[in-house]
């Protein structure tokens, strides 16, 4: 008799979560949020230079960014190469945007090529320019501002020991290597 009753509540619960799983979709907040980052997607490729001391040094930069989970999540996959070396990698890392309904504010994860990670303030401005950055324990703040400027996804990378003045440490500037966006 146990059975009986059994079978029927398993196939009400399994038909739940099948019903449940096609009506998962992104609110439309959430993903009003990610358009704005949505400039970001496709395929860059640029160079900079980045000076932590006496030395610059001078790189090519590519990022591949992709919209996930039906929009919901940025994924961006970063590698950097040595301008006079090109064989030699001096940048490379992994990042995972999203945006949080219930804190009403960005999300960032992002991971180096060492295996470390950092979760990073986010923040879209008014101007539709992104400030993400974070704390570290040797360099104090750092901050990275990104623009859409004519097309071109620029980059400024500062550091400040004291939160009012600030250095820049870190530039690049990239142009869309693909046409699909």
């Amino acid at each position: 008799m146990k059975n009986i009753l059994v079978l029927p509540l398993l196939l009400v619960a399994f038909l739940q979560s099948v019903h449940g799983q096609s009506s998962l979709k992104p609110h439309p907040d959430m993903l009003q949020a990610m358009e704005k980052v949505g400039f970001m997607e496709g395929v860059w490729k640029g160079s900079g230079w980045i000076q932590m001391g006496p030395m610059r040094h001078e790189f090519i930069q590519y990022e591949t960014v992709s919209s996930r989970t039906l929009g919901a999540v940025l994924v961006i996959d970063g590698k950097g190469l040595n301008a006079e070396d090109t064989t030699e990698v001096v940048h490379d890392a992994f990042a995972v945007i999203s945006y949080n309904l219930q804190e009403q504010k960005y999300m960032m994860r992002a991971y180096r090529g060492d295996g470390n990670y950092v979760d990073a303030d986010f923040e879209v401005k008014e101007d539709g320019s992104i400030v993400w950055g974070f704390s570290h324990p040797m360099a104090g703040q750092i901050r990275y501002t990104i623009r859409n400027e004519d097309g071109k996804w620029t980059e400024k990378g500062e550091m400040s020991r004291d939160g009012s003045n600030w250095m820049h440490f870190y530039q690049s500037t990239l142009e869309r290597v693909d046409e699909s966006k």
